[in-house]
């Protein structure tokens, strides 16, 4: 059973499967025999036809950063919800109970290629390339290339960006297939 969903059959004309106390089983339009096992609706579908439809449906779910996935994750855990939210410093409040109810997804963060082009008479391009440091771990280090490199050892967030005081580098977006 799925909590709070109920199931109906339905076909293409828009009418609904009822059925009445002596089993009589018409398609009827404002008159709905539903249930609340999707599995019973999917046997009433192969036995008369046409398509399950939710008829109560689940809010979507609200897109998050991760500072407010904290906020609504603190605001689960507490008293007071509404308070957490309100008083967490966070503009979008009507966003943050949205997603205290409906459930919500954190939003990938953005990375980025940081490196430098260097100038000079090279035949070819050369790039010095930032990476974090496997030597000593919380720093970066810098490699000479030919081509900017995607490993995710190269790989930085906004927020990494401005940590390791990297904004005066030139920056490459990390498409889906590169991460």
């Amino acid at each position: 059973m799925s909590e709070g969903k109920l199931y109906a059959v339905k076909n293409a004309k828009g009418l609904y499967l009822s059925m009445s106390a002596d089993t009589l089983i018409r398609w009827r339009e404002g008159q709905v025999t539903a249930t609340t096992s999707q599995r019973i609706a999917h046997d009433l579908c192969t036995e008369h036809g046409d398509h399950v439809v939710t008829l109560i449906e689940e809010p979507k779910k609200v897109v998050l950063t991760k500072e407010q996935a904290k906020i609504v994750k603190y605001a689960h855990s507490g008293k007071s919800p509404a308070s957490n939210i309100a008083f967490s410093g966070n503009n979008d409040e009507e966003l943050l109970i949205k997603a205290f109810v409906n459930g919500y997804t954190v939003a990938e963060e953005k990375k980025y290629l940081v490196y430098k082009e260097l100038g000079g008479k090279q035949k070819n391009k050369l790039f010095a390339q930032a990476y974090r440091s496997s030597i000593y771990p919380g720093t970066i280090s810098w490699i000479l290339t030919n081509e900017v490199k995607s490993g995710s050892w190269a790989q930085f967030t906004e927020a990494e960006i401005k940590h390791y005081g990297l904004q005066d580098c030139e920056k490459e977006e990390v498409t889906d297939d590169e991460q």
